[in-house]
């Protein structure tokens, strides 16, 4: 597949952006008699979005809208998925909104909202309620919005909600009501919801780890830890250690792959392969007592596997201890002075490479 160019990337829009607009097909088919081909969504911070309505359905005093929900060239695992709206008219006025089939539910504290409520975060919600405000006469009846989203449990499995303690189903987001291809911002926000409910079991500790593989082995290392404690934070090193400062937790801890680790003790804040180069230049640097060929051929190989490779098979990997010493250094330009810090850097076996704490 041709690459494109990152300026020409499509923009698409938001779960709440598609479940506001199978709202106002459903509702003006409801209210007008009419199945329009694509409605006009305020979105929260100004502007509109027109979205292609799939189909609508009438029963009485109830309709349902669907639309196919576009990440635009975003990755996201809900791109395409059908997002609907079934609208029915109440006797008491108001507006009330729920979730359906394929929209999770809260069960751990420290997230937007308590345990027990659909996962439609407060953004959506409100642009629910400002796009339906025309077809909600002060004197007349009110409206039930319940959102679904076909398949929605299963698309789950492969998010971070059953970290997050959301169960059956996804979450309907969005801050502005549209997707930016390959923005950071979600990734964040779900590290940022993970840090709040490890905080609000008031566990000082925590322990950010690259990915579920890294994860694995650390919980192995800290049997003493719950599920809670341990974040995920993939390439933000920067960031994540930043929110666990903002979060109060006196103990930060890193559990981290050689290749990962290069980078971090490089000071790299964002740590994807695409965004910064392997340089292995710096382990020369870091390694004094390394004999000098073996200096020579770290510093020229491909990859940083291939230089732990030639540690091991020269029996040099104690040497490795600088890198994590390193990381540390690099963690303390996020952090400041502020928690206990420590770094258990793995093999990809599971080996502990080495333990440093700062």
């Amino acid at each position: 597949m041709e690459k494109k160019d990152r300026k020409n990337l499509r923009l698409g829009f938001s779960t709440g952006t598609a479940a506001t607009a199978a709202a106002l097909g459903a509702i003006k088919f409801l209210r007008e008699g009419i199945v329009p081909d694509e409605v006009e969504v305020a979105l929260p911070k100004g502007g509109t979005r027109k979205v292609k309505l799939l189909e609508a359905f009438r029963n009485g005093n109830q309709a349902t809208g669907v639309v196919i929900k576009d990440a635009g060239d975003d990755p996201d695992v809900t791109n395409l998925a059908r997002v609907g709206a079934i609208v029915t008219e109440l006797t008491s006025p108001g507006l009330t909104i729920q979730g359906g089939p394929g929209v999770g539910r809260l069960t751990k504290p420290g997230l937007v909202l308590p345990p027990g409520e659909w996962a439609i975060n407060p953004v959506p919600r409100s642009m629910l309620r400002n796009n339906l405000l025309p077809y909600l006469p002060q004197a007349g009846p009110g409206l039930l919005v319940e959102v679904f989203i076909e398949d929605g449990e299963n698309l789950a499995k492969k998010t971070l909600n059953p970290r997050l303690g959301i169960v059956g189903g996804l979450s309907v987001l969005g801050t502005t009501g549209l997707v930016r291809p390959f923005s950071n911002s979600a990734y964040i926000a779900t590290i940022d919801s993970a840090m709040n409910i490890a905080k609000a079991m008031d566990l000082t500790e925590i322990v950010l780890t690259t990915g579920g593989r890294s994860e694995g082995f650390a919980r192995h290392e800290r049997p003493d830890l719950p599920q809670e404690a341990f974040v995920q934070i993939a390439d933000f090193f920067g960031g994540g250690l930043r929110l666990g400062v903002k979060h109060g937790f006196s103990t930060i801890g890193l559990a981290i792959f050689f290749g990962k680790a290069v980078k971090q003790a490089s000071g790299e804040s964002y740590t994807h392969a695409h965004k910064t180069d392997m340089d292995l230049s710096p382990l020369a640097l870091w390694m004094p007592e390394l004999p000098q060929d073996v200096k020579a051929r770290v510093t020229i190989a491909p990859t940083a596997l291939a230089a732990l490779e030639i540690l091991r098979e020269r029996g040099c990997l104690a040497a490795v201890k600088h890198v994590a010493t390193r990381v540390i250094v690099s963690a303390r330009h996020f952090t400041g002075p502020g928690p206990a810090l420590w770094v258990r850097l793995f093999d990809f076996d599971g080996t502990v490479l080495a333990i440093e704490k700062g």
